[in-house]
């Protein structure tokens, strides 16, 4: 029986010691050097502090900037603990009140509304984390955000542009706007 065991032990730790040690230590390793801004949540800095990462939304809700998607995280917005939808069907009532609760809100903000809604500003993304949005949704706002700015609708159509990323490939995908990166490229060009 001792002889069982003494083969099994000497298995287990080297096993150990390779899965558990220095596969997980070469593959940080490489991470580090390879993908470094992507192995560390690609944050982003804006005047030496961090403003958040471009892989998770973040919550805007004053007039002068871009809204992003709705959060469907708990117990508070764009928890990235909490990620997940909402599972609301399209007949739910709780979901009929975000949806009014945000158009109430677009309105509010002095949002032009004779014009249809895009989707994604009044829904939440598969995850509730969302950091992009449809350039359409994007092109909604802004009016709203040059007015609350005193800005030149053309500059900020051109800033919109400048920051909607393409297809992945050329193939993948949708056009998309990354809301913290133009929002941030807002609060530079004012103080410019």
């Amino acid at each position: 029986m001792k002889n069982l065991f003494r083969p099994l032990i000497v298995i287990f730790v080297v096993l150990t010691a390779i899965t558990g040690l220095a596969y997980p230590a070469v593959m940080t390793a490489f991470g580090q050097a390879a993908f470094h801004d992507k192995a560390n949540g690609s944050l982003i800095e804006q005047n030496g502090k961090l403003a958040g990462s471009q892989l998770i939304g973040q919550q805007f809700d004053a007039p002068q900037y871009f809204w992003g998607r709705l959060s469907a995280t708990s117990p508070m917005p764009y928890n990235a603990q909490g990620s997940g939808g909402s599972n609301l069907g399209p007949n739910n009532p709780a979901l009929l009140d975000a949806i009014k609760g945000r158009l109430d809100a677009l309105k509010a903000a002095g949002t032009d509304m004779s014009k249809p809604v895009p989707v994604d500003l009044v829904t939440s993304s598969g995850s509730g984390l969302d950091p992009e949005i449809s350039p359409a949704a994007a092109a909604y706002q802004i009016e709203r955000v040059a007015k609350a700015r005193n800005l030149a609708v053309n500059d900020v159509q051109a800033l919109v542009e400048r920051y909607t990323a393409g297809r992945q490939f050329g193939v993948f995908g949708e056009p998309r706007v990354n809301v913290l990166k133009l929002n941030l490229a807002l609060d530079e060009m004012k103080r410019g």
